[in-house]
């Protein structure tokens, strides 16, 4: 079977690094086109991008010459943008309108009402806003957004809990300085320190949360009837966000039933090549998850929870770049292609 050929937008970035990292020898998707700035565009990947990831640049994609960012330019059936939001405002639609499959990283459109804000996990049938999009928009093809990072962690594991019937959740992020990009934090501000703001982060995760676990009724999302309050830190870790999670349940359930809730879950995804085997892990150790251990879990892809106490209270840990950005992209993508939206 010939493989879909896939672009990246951003090609150079943190994320598209990441990107190109997920997407190596995949079995279904074939990286067919790069692009990034001006700046790098004429040259061959491997002489522009400033390459961050602990392996090295696949053969596959180092001597692809970087192309501008511009929809004549990708020979492709799906993009994935790891834009910044600000040019992922113009460019995306532009990409849209010709035809293209978007599966966005960035937050431009995930809170607009026709686009889905996808968790294959957690809300695979919000996939059916693609066609609302489409008639909304004249668009031949499509955008699709995977949540913020902290968000997408946290949604992974209160998906199991739903059974309990949530009522409030209060979380607590401790997020790695990749987050920020490679040049987002100087050095003398996160070394020996933490940073109790990330603007916009608190904000993303209390409104994106309620979209995702919201109602789809064939025309638009409702979002969910719980709050969620969120209080976001900078702290000095390469990669691994941990959040700190309080869950106000109505059942209350007890700490063993939200630990077998966890283990037992399984959202049926196996058949999708970037999904893990655990997408959650439960770590029984006092002093687990940890970055530093738990973040590769699943090839970057699993959600580890740990210290599971009355209240319900957990930690839950997770690579950011991988599972709350790349790999979460790829797996949308993965799912839109089982749909038959590729």
């Amino acid at each position: 079977m010939a493989k879909i050929k896939v672009g990246i937008l951003g090609a150079t970035g943190n994320v598209g690094q990441r990107f190109i990292q997920v997407l190596n020898n995949h079995p279904w998707f074939e990286i067919s086109a790069l692009a990034a700035s001006e700046r790098s565009a004429g040259k061959a990947y491997a002489d522009v991008a400033d390459w961050k990831v602990g392996t090295e640049i696949p053969d596959s994609v180092s001597d692809l010459t970087v192309v501008p960012i511009d929809p004549k330019n990708i020979d492709a059936d799906i993009v994935f943008s790891a834009l910044p939001a600000d040019l992922a405002m113009t460019i995306e639609p532009a990409f849209a309108k010709e035809g293209f499959v978007v599966a966005s990283n960035a937050s431009s459109f995930r809170m607009e009402q026709d686009i889905p804000l996808v968790i294959p996990e957690v809300n695979p049938e919000h996939l059916g806003l693609i066609d609302v999009q489409k008639k909304n928009r004249k668009w031949d093809g499509c955008i699709i957004t995977n949540p913020n990072c902290s968000t997408i962690m946290m949604s992974v594991t209160l998906k199991p809990l739903l059974q309990f019937g949530i009522q409030n959740i209060n979380v607590a992020t401790l997020q790695a300085i990749s987050g920020a990009g490679y040049n987002g934090v100087y050095a003398m501000s996160i070394y020996d320190n933490v940073v109790p703001f990330i603007g916009g982060e608190e904000e993303k995760i209390e409104t994106e949360t309620l979209k995702i676990f919201g109602s789809f009724d064939g025309q638009k999302v409702n979002n969910a009837n719980f709050k969620v309050s969120a209080a976001c830190h900078r702290v000095p870790v390469i990669d691994g966000h941990t959040e700190s999670v309080w869950a106000d349940l109505k059942s209350k359930p007890k700490p063993e039933e939200v630990r077998d809730a966890f283990l037992k879950f399984d959202p049926g995804l196996s058949h999708l090549p970037t999904e893990p085997k655990h997408p959650i892990i439960v770590r029984d150790e006092k002093d687990r998850p940890q970055p530093r251990l738990d973040r590769d879990m699943g090839k970057g892809m699993s959600v580890s929870v740990g210290r599971i106490r009355e209240g319900i209270r957990y930690v839950a840990l997770g690579h950011n770049t991988i599972r709350g950005a790349a790999g979460a992209s790829v797996l949308n993508a993965e799912l839109l292609h089982k749909k038959g939206y590729l």
